[in-house]
């Protein structure tokens, strides 16, 4: 008799992905297991379980280990940037007969808020840098944050700083080296020593090879850079952004 092995197929992997989620689950609980799946891809993984997943045992294990992430370490300001809130609040209009996923989601519902709420805008930007994730967010074209945050930019010998020109040399997206590029350029622009200091750490040699880059998007951004470089600080403003 012949045998529907892309059933059995299926069947297997939602009877693995159940398992993988469940040890997942239980490794929450540990905070020496929790600062190690800090260090992996495992938050962007499990959310993408929530949202396709449709099975609901397996959307509970996940919701219940992302419940308990919630609130250690900066597993909160990721949820927001993968734009988890949204995705709870799609789930709660779902009908669900399990007692525990119903509470769980009403718990990552006020949880999100409260985190929301105490992130400011530069903890949301930070974030963004530390985890390579950059994209069009409203605040990298917002004057009022540059002119609000540019003194943060010194934290931990500009820690930030540092970290959006060695995105120039490691990334491979072309929106986040654009996005790097034009963040850089505002940086010297808003700081009173923003030239020097970006000189100083070499980045402008950085941004020169990414005149010449594929995406016009990068080149665009990377040109803009290197203007306010080389233009003397009274002239920079003028340039369109």
């Amino acid at each position: 008799m012949k045998r529907n092995t892309a059933k059995y197929t299926t069947v297997g992997n939602k009877v693995l992905l159940y398992e993988t989620s469940l040890c997942i689950w239980l490794l929450s609980y540990y905070d020496a297991a929790v600062d190690a799946l800090a260090a992996t891809r495992i938050l962007p993984r499990l959310v993408e379980v929530v949202k396709s997943s449709t099975k609901e045992k397996v959307v509970r294990v996940a919701v219940l280990t992302l419940k308990n992430l919630l609130f250690k370490g900066t597993f909160a300001s990721e949820m927001v940037d993968l734009g988890f809130p949204q995705i709870v609040q799609n789930l709660k209009s779902q009908a669900w007969s399990d007692e525990d996923l119903v509470e769980a989601l009403n718990s990552l519902e006020e949880g999100l808020k409260d985190s929301i709420k105490r992130l400011s805008s530069f903890d949301k930007y930070k974030q963004e840098v530390l985890l390579g994730n950059l994209d069009w967010s409203p605040m990298h074209k917002d004057p009022a944050f540059w002119r609000e945050n540019i003194n943060k930019f010194e934290d931990n010998d500009f820690q930030v700083l540092r970290i959006l020109i060695t995105i120039l040399d490691t990334s491979g997206d072309s929106r986040a080296l654009a996005v790097a590029c034009y963040d850089i350029s505002q940086f010297i622009q808003y700081h009173p020593a923003g030239r020097g200091i970006v000189t100083d750490l070499k980045a402008k040699e950085r941004v020169i090879k990414l005149m010449d880059h594929e995406s016009s998007e990068v080149r665009k951004n990377a040109l803009l850079c290197v203007q306010k470089l080389l233009l003397s600080a009274k002239y920079v403003s003028y340039l369109q952004s």
